[in-house]
């Protein structure tokens, strides 16, 4: 099994349209590629990991590279070992507006997310540093990142 993270920054003028637009078409290519895996949009960044055949994997990482919906894409890690740690995971979506938001609700989430990574079962470097990266991401005061 191969498996893949990244993050990446949002360009200013993303939506929640096109976030809408992403995890349709995410969702129709993954799921006929075997390709599983978990995406993250918080606080105006991506941070994602796919798993499954190398080469699709690959192929699909090249062209989200060329999305210009986001900049500044790092490869975190990578690695062929292990079993699939998102086995059953879909792309779930909440829609966040920070400005319209009620302040408890954002908090929720954001433990959500903290909780949801302390839970998960990591079986290899790629998995862990995916959540370690998220769970930084979570908690740094938005003037450091």
């Amino acid at each position: 099994m191969y498996t893949l993270t990244y993050e990446s920054k949002a360009v200013k003028e993303l939506t929640n349209a096109d976030i809408e637009a992403i995890l349709e078409t995410a969702r129709s290519f993954n799921g006929a590629s075997d390709i599983t895996g978990c995406l993250i949009f918080y606080k105006r960044r991506f941070i994602q990991i796919l798993e499954g055949e190398k080469e699709v994997v690959q192929a699909l990482y090249e062209r989200i590279k060329q999305d210009s919906r986001h900049t500044n894409v790092y490869l975190l890690s990578e690695n062929e070992e292990g079993e699939r740690n998102f086995p059953n995971w879909g792309m779930v979506y909440y829609p966040i507006d920070e400005t319209d938001l009620n302040k408890n609700e954002y908090e929720q989430f954001r433990r959500n997310l903290l909780l949801l990574a302390d839970l998960t079962v990591h079986s290899n470097k790629t998995a862990i540093l995916f959540w370690k990266r998220m769970k930084l991401l979570v908690t740094t005061p938005p003037d450091i990142r």
